[in-house]
């Protein structure tokens, strides 16, 4: 027995001693973070110990904050979360949620001291992008940048500082912002500008956006306008056509507002007006040529280099008179031959002409085409006063209606002429200053009226048709297309208010020349004057039978001479005063 008691008394105190080692096993609380040792690692777990009674695994795939795990091997210490014990007395951990609690703590550090976070954008959501910080966080478009970001497939997998705006661990939100950094950043760099900005110094900046009427430009800390008319001495049509975004420019300060903080550029201004000097390199009557630019209705603009254009009217641009429109004879982006015709550098404009390098036909048409020569050409057009002739390129002579014949009456051209037919005429005039020709078909023939003067002198008595019966007298054709005039007060020597009844048209009548104005082609008769030829005539015939017979009283003979006028009367009407 008694050599016995030592034996129990080794066991007992062995027993005691593994229950005092078990007694140190740190048994892990549910729900808190623990540090452990990672013992081995297989191809998708990670064997940790965190000194409970049996080690655990926990998935590699969670320790994608720890490069995926690529860095990890045995021996490393890690924070893992005990999620539960399991039913075969393991216990369950978890990386990520080890990792996400840190993270809420760091998040809600960082919030209270106004700190920033560092994330790697993963990739595009409703209204925003998805931000990795440790959990995921939301990032709005309008908190993405200081400007809208057209392209923001380019920020994916990029790495940037944030600012925590709100989170809320419960739903698991976290809300960021990169502007509000980049606004802070921007707010130094104001001040540091608003200290050294001066109107007239040179700048470099970066283009942020091109609208219809200019470019703005970042400085680097404040943005400024450039406006259109600013951007080149030259025409521009659009800023697009000659920036890109994001393209560093240099500019000028022209204005500066510290009050409003609002900047006025110009790239132009970094060179010379182009029109300070430009009466010197395009003096009047100079060539050069010019690229075409701009064709209106009116002319065409050439740029004979950049901010210096001029303009070529349609009137100078060829000697023709033709109407073609400019965009007939160049085209956009097509360089020509001009002259220089006048300069105002003041107002910034040069007129310009390509006819000027041709020969001017109405250099060579007297010669050519002399007073009084007949010429051949076709109808290119009628009008109402007149029948235009075309007799070579960029010379038309007209006809004028009053010049188509001696004797008829026309009303309009186009009853006797049609357009694309072909006339002879007489060149009357050619004023070579107006670029005028006239010409005349009638003075292809005598004039009538010229004959009718030469043969139809004053007192010649004459018989023609009545043509028209006016209020005012009576008109008779003496020959083929003239007419002459018996007014109303060379019908009779009564007074009578009109012809009209006692003369018909178409009755042959009996007349005398009167007056005779080749000037104004007019022929005047009476028939009151033919009557007095003939009281005067039977007078004299009295006369002669008062010698021969005796005497007789002038009563006897005007009695005689009514008689006689009556018998005429009765016999032939149309004889009758």
């Amino acid at each position: 027995m008694n050599q016995a008691t030592p034996s129990n008394s080794s066991s007992s105190e062995l027993s005691f001693a593994q229950l005092f080692e078990d007694s140190q096993i740190k048994v892990a609380n549910i729900g808190e973070v623990v540090t452990g040792t990672i013992i081995s690692i297989t191809n998708d777990f990670a064997v940790i110990d965190i000194g409970d009674k049996s080690e655990s695994v926990v998935p590699l795939a969670e320790f994608r904050a720890d490069v995926n795990g690529k860095d990890l091997k045995p021996g490393d210490t890690v924070e893992v979360y005990v999620e539960k014990r399991e039913n075969e007395g393991g216990l369950r951990l978890s990386r990520e949620k080890a990792i996400g609690i840190k993270v809420w703590e760091e998040i809600a550090k960082i919030q209270e001291e106004d700190g920033t976070i560092q994330g790697k954008i993963e990739n595009r959501v409703k209204g925003g992008l998805s931000v990795d910080i440790g959990v995921p966080a939301f990032l709005p478009y309008s908190q993405i940048d200081l400007r809208p970001v057209k392209d923001l497939d380019s920020l994916i997998n990029k790495t940037f500082d944030f600012k925590v705006l709100k989170y809320n661990r419960k739903r698991n939100n976290v809300v960021i912002s990169r502007r509000a950094i980049l606004e802070n950043e921007r707010n130094k760099l104001r001040e540091e500008m608003r200290s050294n900005l001066q109107e007239g110094t040179t700048v470099k900046g970066h283009i942020t956006n091109i609208t219809d009427y200019g470019i703005f430009i970042d400085l680097g800390g404040m943005d400024g306008l450039c406006h259109i008319t600013d951007l080149s001495w030259g025409r521009v049509s659009h800023p697009s056509k000659l920036f890109k975004v994001g393209e560093e420019i240099e500019v000028k300060v022209l204005k500066y507002d510290k009050d409003t903080d609002k900047v006025s550029l110009g790239v132009k201004q970094l060179k010379q007006d182009p029109w300070s000097t430009v009466q010197q390199r395009y003096p009047v009557g100079s060539k050069t040529k010019g690229k075409v630019v701009s064709i209106t209705d009116y002319g065409v603009f050439a740029e004979l280099e950049e901010g210096v254009e001029g303009l070529i009217h349609i009137s100078e641009m060829s000697w023709s008179k033709k109407t073609r429109h400019p965009s007939k004879v160049v085209s956009v982006g097509e360089t020509c031959d001009v002259v220089v015709l006048n300069i105002d550098a003041d107002a910034k404009r040069i007129s310009l002409g390509m006819k000027q390098l041709q020969t001017n036909p109405w250099d060579l048409v007297a010669e050519n085409y002399p007073v009084g020569s007949i010429i051949e050409g076709k109808i290119k057009n009628i009008t109402d006063f007149g029948v235009f002739i075309g007799i070579e390129e960029g010379i038309d002579g007209l006809i004028h209606v009053s010049d188509l014949s001696w004797t008829e009456r026309i009303k309009h051209p186009s009853e006797k002429y049609s357009k694309g037919g072909t006339i002879q005429a007489v060149v009357l005039k050619i004023d070579r200053e107006n670029e005028r020709f006239s010409l005349g078909v009638k003075q292809l023939e005598p004039d009538p009226w010229q004959e009718a003067v030469n043969k139809y002198p004053i007192g010649t008595k004459l018989e023609g048709k009545i043509t028209n019966v006016t209020d005012f007298g009576i008109f008779v054709e003496i020959a083929d297309g003239v007419e002459g005039l018996v007014h109303i007060s060379e019908i009779s020597k009564e007074k009578i208010n009109t012809p009209v009844g006692s003369y018909t048209v178409g009755d042959t009548l009996e007349t005398k020349v009167i007056n005779v104005s080749a000037k104004d082609r007019k022929i005047g008769l009476s028939i009151k004057s033919l009557a007095d030829e003939s009281e005067s005539s039977s007078f004299n015939e009295y006369k002669k039978k008062q010698t021969s017979s005796g005497p007789s009283t002038i009563g006897d003979l005007l009695k005689e001479e009514m008689e006689n006028k009556d018998k005429a009367t009765e016999s032939d009407p149309s004889t009758g005063s």
